[in-house]
């Protein structure tokens, strides 16, 4: 079984949009989402649940009203300033609560308890293109690259019981913890970047961190006919440090067209785009 992460050193460079039309392509494969911050592929996939399950993850502080004799203890021993008083009373504020439990340990009355915390949801979907992996976190909460480890165990679980042999993940942006838990262990990472002073440095730092974990990493330099030199510096750089370029995707308004109905591109069949991202995937799929 292989698995191939699409991502980008930031975010609103098409790697969802291709991620899709890569989907569409490859019939023999489970489709994960591991942008679990902001997750957008459901938009393109229109996924259907089939199951849904609690994400719990860490613990929370709740102040129990009718043991609480209003000392201030917990306000005053929180560094977070995560608990208010209000209206005669001290509240716990779940968005600034960072479930030290310093509050649980010194309340002298014994009246903060520290139940787990609800995080989110996660799903195992059907789509038009197979099935899909896929979650959301609550604002604010935490441990995404904990709910990321899951998501690609399940993953896993799911194409060992449909016998595919690829699982193909939409990743979070940038370099954080989710990106970090989406490597370990992945056979290649697509970076998609843009011919920009900022798209080069972008993705020098995610190739970085691939080299670091010993991932091979192949570029896709989306819209890269709005800047030919920026476009040659990137070429530049993935010649030096043998990244594979898989894919150089003109400037198109057909990728706008298609969110607005909610399609991949290679959905659209009146237009040169469609092959472009075809050749694009094969030169991918000889990779892995």
């Amino acid at each position: 079984m292989r698995e191939l992460i699409v991502i980008s050193g930031k975010g609103g460079t098409g790697k969802t949009s291709l991620t899709g039309a890569f989907a569409h392509l490859d019939r023999e494969k489970i489709i994960c989402d591991l942008d679990v911050d902001a997750p957008d592929l459901h938009i393109l996939l229109s996924p259907k649940v089939i199951l849904q399950e609690k994400f719990i993850s860490g613990n929370e502080a709740v102040i129990d009203q009718d043991k609480c004799q209003s000392c201030g203890t917990c306000a005053e021993m929180c560094r977070y300033d995560a608990i208010s008083f209000k209206d005669d009373k001290y509240l716990v504020e779940p968005l600034r609560c960072e479930g030290c439990k310093v509050c649980v340990s010194f309340c002298p009355e014994e009246a903060v308890e520290f139940p787990p915390r609800y995080c989110g949801n996660w799903y195992v979907s059907s789509t038009r293109f197979g099935t899909m992996v896929h979650a959301q976190l609550f604002p604010g909460a935490e441990n995404s690259g904990r709910l990321v480890a899951l998501l690609r165990q399940k993953a896993r679980a799911k194409a060992k019981e449909e016998g595919r042999n690829l699982i193909l993940c939409d990743g979070a942006p940038g370099i954080g913890c989710p990106v970090i838990s989406s490597l370990s262990g992945t056979d290649l990472a697509v970076v998609v970047t843009e011919p920009t002073p900022s798209g080069l440095h972008d993705l020098m730092r995610v190739a970085e961190l691939c080299s670091h974990f010993k991932i091979r990493v192949a570029v896709i330099v989306n819209k890269f006919d709005l800047n030919q030199e920026q476009t040659s510096k990137i070429q530049d750089y993935c010649r030096k440090n043998s990244h594979e370029l898989v894919g150089n995707i003109p400037h198109d308004d057909i990728f706008t067209r298609a969110m607005v109905e909610k399609k991949v591109v290679t959905e659209i069949r009146d237009s040169n785009m469609a092959l472009m991202v075809k050749q694009t995937w094969e030169k991918i799929s000889d990779l892995l």
